[in-house]
């Protein structure tokens, strides 16, 4: 959706929360910085910011990453993204080429700029001179697709002297099509605001959206002050300079000094919204937000309608009416959209035809699934030796003291909590669970933890377990299941359905190939029952393939760089790779009685007297 609209749809009615925000993020320099930003940018959009927006790097790699960011950010995050654009030194093949790809990934939102001239002082050597030529470019080429965003300078532009000629170009920009402004930093509160006052006067009438840039360091604070040459104000300087040795009270008194500017921006009457140059930093522009009340604020305002769905849509446009989702993708969103984006789809709407060429190709994916660095997986995940080890790690992490597993991406949610003794018990005794959700019977759709899609609904679910265990215990789990299931009565629509495969594709399963089983659905009023969440056959087995990469390239990130460490310890690791890949089977598990509680499975599990792993 267009900013503008964005904007005027979260300020509208009568209970407008008291100001919305968005996030700025840079291009990293390595492909592993991009990885890592893609993992924060995905948990600040928690926060619910109306847009995230992405730098331009002219020339070179970093302005084809840029692309591939918003792209990924559009369709694979679902974030609602802006794209910055530069002119300068951009042939208009290039600037064709960017307009091209963002309109494709669903993008709406270009902030149009000139851009820094070349650092030699010679002329720019690109089609357009200034950021106004690029705008009517745009219009001319696109019409009203894109929504356009100009930049402000309320301190005057360091290559012009002239006040009045500086609002002169920004009104320009606006009259050739700008529909949004986007300040640079600043600090001095006052001076902001008499600037909205002239440009009110001279007839620029479009939102203005103030540049917030926190403070997280006292040297990072004064280095962008000079180097964006606006004024800090007295009182700043009294604060920080006496603790700006002390990294922990500038921040914490930064995060003081800008709130406060913040609060007499949003009572002045020009501004309702803020944009936070995050450096691509998380803690500093958090800080600010909770000491603005935004966070809770604008959450609680979101809440009315609830979410469409229990997961977030992507925004590129031939994926935006997608309604189904595999449900073993579920912690592992970005390998899922990758994967699926070229699958031909069923008459139905739903993906995964095993019948396409394109069905399960595990070059789909990115070209490395675990999405850690050597030192990141280390870090998080050590060396370990043993089943133990194993079991410990994802002990840590179903007790939140980790925050990511190779085949899961985020933390463990809230929607765990009530199965969550259930599960360190399993892995103590060797069942590695991978994911899962508890049984619901008619939750509202408003609530909190497990409340999805229009309000005054009702949600559903059906308790789900996946996990990887040994070959031999999986035979015995399977004949009890079968047991129980026979003495339920009608054999032929299984209460509890199976399906277990090994490394080489042996599949197990009570199933019909052609079974599709929602395990997720929502009842609303005057809507048709949605069932968002799925078990089925296809795109399991291609999941498959992807859990078992996975350990296979644990071992290989990790073991080609341990140089210098005990090679006991590294033929240790990657002997225990080897036993998950090759005497491990994946298997998944659904309760069909969906009204039954949540100890079923974990009893049938329990029965089989496994001991805990030593």
């Amino acid at each position: 959706m267009k900013i503008s609209q964005k904007l005027q749809q979260a300020h509208a009615g009568p209970n407008p929360p008291p100001a919305t925000f968005s996030f700025e993020f840079f291009v990293p320099k390595t492909s592993q910085g991009v990885q890592n930003l893609y993992d924060r940018m995905d948990r600040m959009y928690d926060l619910n910011p109306i847009f995230i927006d992405i730098t331009w790097n002219a020339g070179g790699r970093s302005s084809t990453l840029t692309n591939e960011m918003v792209y990924t950010a559009q369709s694979t995050l679902g974030l609602e993204t802006c794209m910055h654009l530069t002119c300068t030194n951009m042939k208009v093949e290039l600037i064709d080429e960017a307009l091209d790809k963002a309109f494709k990934s669903g993008c709406q939102n270009i902030l149009a700029l000139r851009g820094d001239p070349p650092l030699d002082g010679s002329e720019s050597t690109g089609d357009f001179k200034y950021a106004k030529d690029l705008i009517k470019y745009i219009r001319k080429k696109y019409g009203d697709h894109f929504n356009i965003g100009v930049a402000g300078y309320p301190e005057g532009h360091p290559e012009e002297e002239s006040e009045i000629k500086t609002l002169h170009y920004l009104k320009e920009k606006c009259d050739v099509g700008a529909d949004f402004i986007v300040t640079q930093m600043f600090y001095d509160v006052d001076n902001f605001i008499d600037w909205c006052k002239k440009i009110r006067k001279i007839g620029v009438e479009i939102p203005i959206i103030p540049g917030i840039m926190p403070i997280s360091t006292y040297a990072a604070f004064v280095r962008r002050a000079k180097w964006s040459e606006i004024a800090i104000p007295q009182h700043f300087l009294d604060v920080l300079d006496p603790i700006k040795d002390d990294d922990y009270l500038v921040r914490e008194r930064g995060t003081e000094l800008v709130s406060d500017m913040c609060i007499k921006l949003l009572h002045s009457g020009y501004v309702n919204h803020l944009h936070f140059y995050t450096m691509n930093l998380e803690k500093a522009t958090v800080m600010i937000l909770e000491k603005l009340n935004l966070i809770e604020a604008v959450k609680s305002h979101d809440v009315v309608g609830s979410t469409e769905l229990p997961w977030r849509k992507s925004l590129h446009p031939g994926r935006s009416k997608e309604s189904i989702r595999p449900i073993f993708w579920q912690n592992r969103k970005y390998s899922y959209v990758t994967r699926t984006a070229t699958w031909d789809e069923f008459p139905n709407g739903r993906w995964g035809d095993s019948r396409s060429p394109a069905f399960g190709d595990i070059d789909l994916c990115a070209t490395e699934l675990l999405r850690q660095s050597p030192k990141r997986a280390l870090e998080l995940w050590g060396t370990p030796q043993s089943l133990k080890d194993m079991s410990d790690i994802v002990v840590s992490y179903l007790q939140g003291d980790l925050k990511a597993l190779p085949w899961s991406d985020g933390p463990v949610g809230d929607d765990t909590k009530i199965i969550v003794d259930d599960l360190i018990h399993l892995n103590k005794k060797g069942f590695f669970t991978m994911n899962s959700q508890p049984s619901l019977n008619a939750i509202k759709s408003s609530e909190k933890v497990f409340g999805w899609g229009p309000k005054n609904g009702y949600v559903y679910q059906k308790q789900y377990l996946e996990f990887f265990c040994h070959k031999d215990v999986i035979a015995k789990l399977l004949y009890k299941i079968d047991s129980f299931n026979t003495k339920e009565g009608d054999t032929s629509s299984s209460v509890i359905s199976y399906y277990a495969v090994d490394k080489d594709g042996h599949l197990t399963t009570n199933c019909k190939d052609d079974d599709i089983n929602a395990v997720t659905w929502g009842v609303f009023p005057g809507e048709e029952i949605l069932q968002p969440t799925i078990v089925e056959k296809t795109s399991f087995l291609a999941w498959k393939d992807e859990v078992y990469r996975l350990f296979s390239e644990w071992g290989n990130v990790l073991g080609s760089n341990l140089a210098g460490a005990d090679p006991e310890k590294i033929k240790g690791f990657l002997d225990l790779m080897n036993t998950l890949s090759n005497d491990f089977v994946l298997c998944n598990l659904v309760n069909n009685d969906f009204i039954d509680d949540n100890s079923t499975i974990f009893k049938l599990i329990e029965e089989l007297d496994v001991k805990d792993l030593a």
